[in-house]
Formats: C-alpha cells, structure tokens, sequence
C-alpha cells in the first residue's frame, strides 16, 4: 500500500472516529439523540470562521476628527440628560466612502452624571427639610449615539440636530475616568 494511500486512511478514520465521539457526546450531555445536520453546519461555520471562508470583506471603520466638539458635547449632555461629557474620550466613526460629502457617523463619548439622593419629605400641605442627602461620588456612562454630519478638509461637521443616542451604559468601578482632574470635561 503507498504511503499516499495510508495518510488518506488515516484522516477519514480520524474524522469518522471525531464524528463518532461528538454525536455520542452529545447524546451524554443533552439525554437526546443528536441532531446531525445541526451538529455538521456547526462544525462548518466553525471551520469556515477560522480559515474565513464564506465572508464577505470586512469593513474598516475610519476614525474621523470631530470638528464642533464642543457644540456636539452640550448636544449629547442634553439628550442624554448628563452632567458633563469627557471630550477627550469622544470620537466618531463611520464606514461609509470617502468621495461622499455627507455621512452617517457613529459617536462614542464618556459622560458623567451627579448622583443625590434623598432629601426633604412632603406629607399634605406641610414639608419638612428633615431626612438623609446622600451624595454619592459621579457615575460614569458610555454613550453611542449616530449623526449626520459634512465632511471638511480637516475632519467632520456634525450636525447636532440629527444626533441620536442609540445606547447609554453605565461603566461601574472604574476610577480612572470618573473624577480625574486631567479629563476634560463640558
């Protein structure tokens, strides 16, 4: 027998024996007969992933130079009814063409909002000033948000009325964005 032939026996009883432990295992793992064809696409977008087969070209985002920052910033503190947003940390993308004059952009910022709770109590036509403030230190949130805006010879001009915020999330514990005195904030 040539050794062609052996390395080709080789790598199908492999593969039938590879088969062979997966559908048992899942038959052990599950407590239900294996579902083969679900199994086979599986291992098929895994491999196709890993040796990217079947994708489509990937997309670059290009970062682009915001050049009304401080306007989009009181635009986003206000939708997004912070307290201040970190200019430093703000940036817009898009993947859109560079011939095209107008763009949809992706803008991304930290934003920071005061936390008070507590306060006066009100019970019928009396108040009292009496109960616990708490103030506790900022929150910081990350914003994404999506506009329109022009491009420019040196960047791009966002135009803060069309600006959407699409998500707010709140960053816990991290203490190297909230309060810093080198963050620039509006």
């Amino acid at each position: 027998m040539s050794p062609l032939v052996k390395v080709l026996l080789f790598l199908v009883f492999f593969f039938l024996f590879f088969e062979a432990g997966l559908f048992s295992s899942y038959t052990i793992v599950t407590g239900q007969p294996p579902d083969f064809n679900k199994l086979i696409s599986m291992q098929i977008d895994a491999l196709s992933s890993i040796f990217n087969w079947g994708g489509g070209p990937v997309i670059k985002q290009q970062q682009l130079q915001i050049l009304n920052q401080n306007e989009v910033a009181e635009a986003l503190k206000n939708k997004a009814a912070m307290d201040g947003i970190n200019l430093q940390s703000m940036s817009a993308t898009t993947i859109q063409s560079k011939d095209e004059n107008i763009i949809v952009v992706n803008i991304t910022t930290v934003a920071y909002k005061d936390s008070q709770t507590g306060g006066g109590t009100s019970t019928g036509n009396k108040s009292s000033s009496g109960g616990q403030i708490v103030i506790s230190p900022q929150e910081t949130y990350s914003i994404t948000a999506t506009a329109t805006a022009t491009r420019k010879t040196k960047g791009v001009n966002i135009d803060v009325n069309t600006i959407q915020i699409t998500s707010t999330r709140k960053i816990y514990n991290n203490p190297s964005l909230n309060g810093s005195p080198s963050n620039t904030r509006v």
